[in-house]
């Protein structure tokens, strides 16, 4: 099952194209990272799967709908889109930063119906942050904050959830934190995601496709063991690296090679 379709993306900003023509798959049920060096491509590629950049050429489709041709709520109720850095409403609390999710399933009143208010608990519940919905936003750990803002894309219900380097300026713990809630998301509640990841061995364990980009153009995809070679890493990323597989789970892991061997191998 297809969740997100692109074909033939050509997007610029002020006449540069950034990128020129790809075309990926999200598929439905599953988590597809996108993966590549700073400048790549990946977040313009995301932001454009989401409608808040608009291709000069190529199109999208959700769930077999051209995402152009859609009205905003109804695109609003099937996708959810979290950037990777967000302002916050001052003195707003969990409880009513969530509640902003609903925005596409309220009427024009824009109250809270008994359906919305049982999205918003059930959003709390399973992002673990029941006893924080009092809590002002601004006064929550960084990763206590970015659950708040993840409860927020799923509180919308939709069945694709897209998000941009999800695991920017936290520490070790609460990066595994948010990733381990994500998988949970996906695993058991069927979410279809699509992130942005710099960690490679992150993403190789946390996802079921990988996507790499480089120049705008997708290089390799498909699973991790398939995805991360020696070879793909070097070509999109420009380093030496040993890929092997973890001694408990199997999932390929990348080791950066001396980098003194290997500027004298290159020497030489």
């Amino acid at each position: 099952m297809v969740a997100i379709d692109a074909h033939n993306l050509k997007i610029a900003y002020n006449r540069t194209i950034i990128v020129s023509d790809l075309s990926i798959t999200l598929h439905g049920g599953e988590i597809t990272a996108l993966l590549g060096p700073n400048g790549s491509g990946k977040s313009t590629v995301l932001r454009t799967l989401a409608r808040l950049l608009a291709p000069s050429q190529g199109v999208v489709y959700i769930n077999g709908r051209n995402i152009a041709k859609m009205p905003t709520k109804q695109l609003a109720q099937q996708l959810a889109m979290l950037p990777q850095t967000s302002e916050i409403p001052p003195a707003i609390t969990v409880k009513e930063l969530i509640g902003y999710g609903r925005y596409p399933h309220q009427n024009l009143l824009g109250r809270l119906s008994a359906k919305d208010r049982a999205a918003i608990e059930w959003a709390l519940t399973v992002t673990g942050l029941s006893s924080l919905a009092s809590r002002a936003v601004d006064t929550l750990s960084g990763g206590e904050r970015q659950r708040a803002w993840i409860a927020m894309a799923i509180a919308q219900q939709t069945r694709v959830l897209l998000l941009d380097e999800p695991t920017t300026f936290l520490d070790i713990r609460h990066q595994l934190d948010v990733l381990a809630l994500v998988r949970q998301l996906n695993q058991e509640h069927g979410i279809t995601v699509g992130w942005v990841l710099h960690d490679l061995n992150q993403a190789a364990a946390y996802s079921d496709n990988l996507i790499m980009i480089s120049q705008g153009k997708v290089v390799a995809s498909g699973s991790p063991k398939e995805v991360m070679t020696t070879s793909n890493i070097q070509q999109v990323f420009n380093v030496d690296m040993t890929v092997i597989p973890h001694p408990i789970n199997g999932y390929p892991i990348c080791l950066p090679c001396d980098y003194r061997l290997a500027t004298q191998r290159k020497a030489g």
